[in-house]
C-alpha cells in the first residue's frame, strides 16, 4: 500500500513582483499568494523558473519565504525551489524551508555542468540529502531540460526513491514529453508527479498522477481547479481543451513577461511588469493585444476572476 500523498492537485510556480529598485517586494509577493489560494490553488511553489528564482539571491528567497509564513501562509502548502548549481546553496535554502515547516522542496539538478553521468547527479541529490540529515525532508525533483539541460533520468528518479523512500516524495516534470511522465508514474508509484504545465492535466491524473504545477495558474486558477475536481465527469475533455487553449495563447508571448502584465492589468499595478534581468517586461502596446486576444477566448468565463 502506498503512502498518503502529501502535495496534489493545482500548485502554482508564485511570480515574483519588483520594486523600483529591482529588489522583490514582499507585500505584493503575500498578496499574490493569497489571491491564487483564493482562486483555487492547493499549494505554492515559489522560486522556480516563473519565479525567477535563479535570478534570485539566497537571502532575497529566504527572505521571501519567510514573508509568507510570517503572513500566514501554511507552510505545508509551500514547495520552494531550492535547487542551485552549488550543493551547498541547496542545502542552505533546503534546510531553511525544512526549519520553517514547508511540506517540501522543490530541486532543480546541479545544472552547470553538462553531459553529467547520473552518478554525479545521484551524488549531488545524495549529499543534500544526507548533509542535511531531517526525516522531515520530503524533495521533489525539478525535471526541466528544455531550461536547464541538464535533468533526471528515469533509471536515476527510480534509484533516487528506491535509496530514499518517503524523503524522495516527487518529481515535476516540464520536460513537455507525456511519454516521459507517463513513464515515471508507471516506474515509480510511491512517488507524487506533477506535470509542469495544464495541457497534461488530465492525462496526467488518468494514468494515477498528483496534478499540475504549472506558471499558468497564476492567472487561469479556478479554471485548472475545475478540471482537477472534475476529472472524472463526462465534461472533462471540455474542461480540458479549455484550459489548453488559454495556456496555448499564454505561449504565443514569453510566458513570465506575459504572465506579469496579464497580473500587472488585473490589479491595476504596473509595478508588476518588472522582470529581472536578463528578462524583459513586455512592451504596453504588445501586452493589451495579447491580453485583448486572452479576453476574446471562449474559456474566460470558467476562469478565475483575472483581466
Amino acid at each position: 500500500m502506498g503512502r498518503a500523498k502529501k502535495f496534489t492537485g493545482v500548485i502554482a510556480p508564485l511570480l515574483t513582483p519588483f520594486g523600483g529598485d529591482g529588489r522583490p517586494d514582499p507585500v505584493r509577493f503575500l498578496d499574490h499568494a493569497r489571491r491564487v489560494l483564493e482562486a483555487g490553488c492547493t499549494g505554492l511553489a515559489p522560486f522556480g523558473t516563473t519565479s525567477e528564482g535563479n535570478s534570485l539571491s539566497l537571502s532575497e528567497r529566504m527572505a521571501l519565504l519567510e514573508a509568507l509564513v510570517r503572513g500566514g501562509i501554511d507552510p505545508a502548502c509551500l514547495m520552494p525551489g531550492t535547487g542551485t548549481s552549488a550543493i551547498g546553496d541547496t542545502l542552505t535554502l533546503t534546510r531553511h524551508a525544512v526549519e520553517l515547516g514547508c511540506g517540501g522542496v522543490l530541486v532543480l539538478p546541479p545544472f552547470y555542468y553538462k553531459m553529467v553521468s547520473d552518478e554525479g547527479l545521484f551524488a549531488a541529490i545524495a549529499a543534500v540529502i544526507d548533509r542535511l540529515g531531517d526525516n522531515r525532508l520530503r524533495l521533489y525533483l525539478y525535471h526541466i531540460p528544455p531550461v536547464a539541460v541538464v535533468g533526471y533520468s528515469l533509471d536515476l528518479v527510480a534509484r533516487l526513491a528506491r535509496a530514499y523512500p518517503g524523503i524522495i516524495a516527487g518529481l515535476k516534470d516540464s520536460s513537455g514529453d507525456w511519454s516521459n511522465t507517463e513513464a515515471v508514474i508507471g516506474a515509480c508509484p510511491e512517488i507524487e508527479v506533477f506535470s509542469g504545465s495544464e495541457v497534461f492535466l488530465l492525462s496526467n491524473l488518468r494514468a494515477g498522477g498528483a496534478g499540475c504545477i504549472s506558471a499558468t495558474c497564476n492567472v487561469n486558477a479556478g479554471a485548472i481547479r475545475g478540471l482537477y475536481d472534475h476529472w472524472r465527469d463526462g465534461d472533462a475533455d471540455t474542461r480540458q481543451e479549455g484550459v489548453t487553449r488559454f495556456r496555448r495563447e499564454i505561449e504565443r508571448e514569453p510566458v513570465i513577461p506575459f504572465l506579469k502584465a496579464i497580473v500587472a492589468a488585473e490589479h491595476g499595478d504596473p509595478a508588476w511588469r518588472q522582470t529581472l534581468p536578463p528578462l524583459s517586461a513586455m512592451a504596453e502596446e504588445s501586452a493589451e493585444r495579447a491580453i485583448a486576444r486572452l479576453a476574446a477566448l471562449a474559456a474566460v468565463p470558467a476562469r478565475s476572476n483575472v483581466l
